[in-house]
């Protein structure tokens, strides 16, 4: 959609519903298995496809999850809360109705934290309201025009019954950046907590946009369009934005936005009408026979209520403050537990922050290839032990690249891998005075050069003596005798 002006007049106003999958091995409800890519219909039983007689029973880690989901956005968790039949029919819903929370969720209030992007400047922390959470059960999956479905439209119902929490907030976002940024620090930390896998591309977590415009300075939300099933940050600020531009421009040219649900098109790069919300059916919520009040009390779910550990956002505040870093690789060094524990471990070892940091942002993540530093042969005590021996003196920068090759090769430890070769840093003046010497000695009109002003070429004398010393030699000592010979 060409830009007409951008939205110059108008607000954006942004809520977000996002589906996380609970981190449980088993169904809300049965004991089906809820690992991914079965084949069709194998991790199902008369409980997740509705048989007349199949009663359900509640998977009690899943609410142990839900509950540290709960705590570590700031909600407050409801001593009582109570299940509701959501009633509905379409193919991938057997029962014709799903098990949710509507009444009264587990959990309300709280807050999502994010940084905020900005534009040539750090981002900012922010927060996003939160409505409430509650648990419910997943749907199956419809799957139309598939060829192994031979051109039918088929049901698999291995996602039926798969343990969720909804996250609903408030509509306070006003840009698709923040939207996309606000979705990605939640999964970040449903990831820490162990709470979801966050595989997006898996369906293990989704989010549904709701978007309005308003003009500004106006209080009142306007009417606002439903962006359901979005799975991966690009395609959250593509969509919102495009549908920001949509309704300004269908305004400004004397229409009315619709209530409706749309979908994205990633192909068209646009946003499609999939129903009016006026005519979407009347759910007709009522409390579910089948399943009792959830009591929620740390005597009954004390697992619920285990420490937290340190989150992201904390992390991040403490490499900046703590470890002096700025505000973009603490929040890279954060960004998975698995990395943030390595670079822990690394400065445990060796407390020389800023360099772990460059070693594990450009040695080792950069050459990850999305990767995780989990599945290195080393961990990062091993790192630190490494950039101790640069400090120290004992081996080179450039000798140290060839040593993490190894490690990671090998996994074997930095010093066996230095003593092994031979590495050691030559720091004997004499010795490298003497390979001085004959590098000038070598290059005279490299040193006529030098001596005429052309000063860089120290760099040129500097490579020629650490080639002749195998790389050994003290890069420090060689520029001082380089600069009292020439």
């Amino acid at each position: 959609m060409g830009d007409s002006g951008g939205i110059e007049g108008f607000e954006a106003v942004i809520g977000l519903e996002v589906h996380a999958q609970l981190a449980t091995d088993s169904k809300l409800f049965c004991g089906c298995a809820t690992s991914f890519g079965a084949a069709a219909n194998d991790h199902i039983c008369p409980v997740c496809i509705g048989l007349p007689g199949a009663l359900p029973v509640l998977n009690k880690r899943a609410v142990e999850l839900a509950v540290r989901a709960a705590r570590a956005l700031g909600c407050e968790v409801a001593n009582s809360s109570t299940w509701d039949r959501k009633n509905y029919f379409y193919p991938d819903l057997p029962k014709g109705y799903q098990i949710s929370q509507f009444a009264i969720p587990y959990a309300s209030g709280g807050k999502i934290p994010f940084f905020s992007p900005c534009e040539n400047a750090p981002a900012e922390l922010a927060t996003l309201p939160l409505t409430r959470i509650h648990i419910e059960e997943d749907a199956g999956k419809s799957v139309h025009d598939d060829q192994a479905a031979h051109g039918r439209s088929v049901v698999d119902y291995n996602r039926g019954g798969t343990p969720l929490i909804e996250i609903v907030s408030e509509p306070e976002l006003h840009r698709a950046a923040d939207a996309a940024a606000c979705v990605r620090s939640l999964r970040q930390l449903l990831r820490y907590l162990g709470v979801c896998d966050g595989n997006m591309q898996e369906g293990s977590l989704r989010c549904d946009a709701n978007v309005s415009i308003r003009p500004v300075g106006e209080s009142r939300l306007g009417t606002r369009a439903e962006i359901k099933n979005l799975n991966s940050f690009r395609f959250i600020e593509a969509a919102v934005d495009y549908e920001i531009q949509r309704q300004v421009e269908l305004v400004r040219g004397g229409g009315k936005v619709a209530m409706e649900t749309r979908l994205w098109d990633t192909d068209a790069g646009v946003t499609r009408s999939m129903r009016s919300k006026e005519e979407a059916h009347d759910y007709r919520y009522f409390p579910d026979p089948d399943l009792p009040p959830l009591i929620i009390d740390e005597k009954s779910l004390p697992a619920a209520w285990d420490p937290l550990g340190e989150l992201p956002m904390q992390k991040v505040e403490r490499y900046q403050s703590d470890c002096g870093l700025a505000q973009g690789a603490a929040r890279h060094l954060a960004e998975d537990a698995a990395t943030a524990q390595f670079f822990e471990d690394a400065v445990a070892r060796h407390n020389n922050p800023q360099a772990v940091s460059n070693w594990v942002l450009n040695a080792l993540l950069s050459e990850s290839k999305g990767g995780s530093l989990a599945d290195l042969e080393f961990g990062g005590a091993a790192l630190g032990e490494l950039i101790e021996l640069i400090d120290d003196g004992t081996i080179s920068g450039k000798i140290a690249k060839d040593v993490l090759v190894e490690m990671t090769d090998t996994g074997d430890s930095p010093a066996d891998i230095v003593d092994r070769h031979g590495w050691r840093q030559l720091s004997d003046s004499s010795a490298i005075e003497a390979m001085v010497a004959e590098v000038i000695a070598n290059n005279p009109g490299q040193r006529q050069q030098y001596l005429a002003g052309k000063t860089k070429l120290l760099g040129f004398f500097v490579g020629q003596v650490m080639k002749q010393s195998q790389g050994q030699a003290d890069p420090k000592i060689v520029n001082e005798l380089l600069r009292k010979l020439l």
